[in-house]
């Protein structure tokens, strides 16, 4: 059975880093509800780390798409950038690199499937860019976020081709004769800081399909990428 700092070592070679504080990726790793099961002085969740990850990853992803795209429009820019920092993306990064075998969580989460939980998966991975920020600096962490990213920049090729969810399903209720779809919050639960929101995609006061995520941008998306689906629109 792997010790705690042979998984370390384990995730440190998957990301192709070594860290001087490895206290920091063991607390990019420590979901909030370990902590009242390990009951150990002085231990932290990777919220912290979390929000400092995700402001750093708004920042390069930000950076990265104005350079690589000089044609695109701010609106389209945004619609990239959201694309690429989206929960469903850091998701399939975090799998990538197995975060989820790495997290410290209580075994209630964990029997609940927490290690396969997307948006566990997603903040875990904006922990880790956050101590490998404190860790090793800025110019690390782009090395490390180029090496996750370059496939994704690559499949980006114009703006025209490039729509979101929610322009996809207007366009295609509108040509249908149908009015606007409108959205609305059905749900939100977590703590102010880690909010989860379900918002719906209604047609005329019609609930189409639901969406989950952590901002109400990214569960309006999912939403209308369902409701594409189901209308038999597959972009």
């Amino acid at each position: 059975m792997l010790t705690n700092n042979d998984n370390l070592d384990k995730l440190e070679k998957k990301l192709s880093l070594t860290f001087k504080d490895e206290s920091l990726l063991s607390q990019a790793l420590t979901h909030r509800s370990f902590l009242n099961e390990a009951k150990t002085k002085g231990l932290s969740s990777n919220e912290r780390l979390e929000f400092l990850g995700d402001a750093i990853l708004s920042f390069w992803v930000s950076s990265q798409v104005y350079g690589r795209f000089p044609d695109f429009p701010e609106g389209q820019l945004t619609f990239v950038r959201t694309h690429l920092v989206r929960t469903e993306t850091l998701t399939q990064l975090a799998r990538k690199l197995d975060l989820g075998s790495f997290l410290k969580m209580s075994k209630g989460e964990e029997l609940g499937g927490g290690r396969k939980n997307p948006v566990l998966l997603a903040n875990s991975f904006e922990a880790v860019v956050g101590a490998i920020f404190l860790d090793q600096g800025i110019e690390k962490v782009a090395t490390f976020l180029k090496s996750q990213f370059t496939l994704l920049f690559s499949t980006i090729t114009k703006a025209e081709s490039f729509k979101d969810n929610k322009s996809l399903l207007q366009e295609f209720v509108q040509a249908e004769g149908q009015p606007s779809p409108s959205y609305q919050m059905i749900e939100s639960s977590g703590p102010d800081h880690q909010r989860i929101f379900t918002m719906g995609v209604f047609l005329k006061d019609k609930l189409l399909a639901k969406g989950t995520s952590r901002s109400k941008q990214e569960a309006e998306e999912e939403a209308a990428a369902k409701a594409l689906e189901i209308l038999g629109k597959i972009r």
